[in-house]
């Protein structure tokens, strides 16, 4: 691929940062709000213990 080639999305995507400066930042808060999570290390494990072993084929039908 030619090294100079930039395709519509790119152009769309710098075009878009440019006339919007704070893009970045809100792209970060938004992550961080949505996904970066401290996790509970007492409630993980409760999850783990209350986890059910499935079956090795779960298609079988139990009589």
């Amino acid at each position: 691929m030619a090294n100079n080639f930039t395709s519509e999305l790119t152009q769309f995507l710098n075009q878009y940062k440019s006339d919007h400066p704070g893009t970045d930042e809100r792209q970060f808060a938004g992550r961080a709000r949505l996904w970066d999570k401290d996790l509970d290390p007492e409630q993980q494990e409760g999850f783990r213990a209350a986890r059910v072993a499935q079956d090795p084929y779960v298609y079988y039908q139990k009589a």
